[in-house]
């Protein structure tokens, strides 16, 4: 069998991301599909933390499509104001639980497909819901996937979707859902935006950012 070098690398990365982040697990706080799939919309540029402490006070009354649809777009504005984007999130979760109501019969679609057809719902939040929620294989690529994944050389793109096809070539299928996690959770904790900590790093040896800047 021919030896890949490559591929030899990638095993170890993850090996060493899963040995770092064993309970690596979604931030967001939900008890439903539904609810994660309104916490993902909610999410787009803002942080968990202020999305849990949105959907702690939504999801007392409206945690449901029937219970959501109840209200009308500005009510739910001023729920999730301080999400930012609140007028186009609010319309999108609004637009999202007519039709699971409409057409999925009140239950939130299970494959990735069904999920895109939901207004507010693209290729990353589908990912996020399918995977997290019904146990799919994928690779949802947010901000830092997209950072922790080209700075390690795992998978190089200038767009979300060159990143995550890369990842999926990388990556055996199985591992996809824990290997988004892994990168989320060595982005916040080590490889920050601005200033990464290359030194305190467990894969610097075989991170090309570390190689090109060290």
């Amino acid at each position: 069998m021919r030896y890949n070098l490559h591929m030899d690398v990638n095993e170890k990365i993850l090996e060493t991301l899963a040995s770092l982040y064993p309970d690596a697990r979604p931030a967001l706080h939900f008890s439903s599909a539904y609810e994660l799939l309104v916490a993902v919309i909610l999410s787009a540029q803002c942080t968990d933390e202020r999305v849990n402490k949105v959907t702690e006070v939504l999801f007392r009354d409206y945690n449901t499509p029937a219970a959501m649809v109840t209200l009308s777009q500005e009510e739910l504005e001023k729920y999730i104001f301080s999400c930012g984007f609140y007028r186009n999130k609010a319309a999108h979760i609004l637009s999202a639980s007519r039709d699971i109501l409409e057409k999925f019969g009140g239950e939130v679609p299970a494959t990735l497909e069904e999920l895109r057809t939901l207004a507010g719902v693209g290729r990353k939040t589908a990912n996020v819901v399918y995977s997290v929620a019904f146990g799919g294989d994928a690779i949802a690529v947010d901000t830092h996937v997209f950072r922790v994944a080209n700075r390690l050389g795992l998978a190089e793109g200038k767009t979300p979707e060159a990143v995550e096809e890369g990842l999926m070539r990388a990556i055996p299928k199985s591992e996809w859902s824990k290997a988004h996690h892994y990168l989320i959770y060595h982005g916040r904790r080590v490889c920050h935006s601005q200033k990464p900590a290359c030194g305190e790093c467990a894969l610097a040896a075989w991170c090309k950012f570390h190689k090109e800047h060290k």
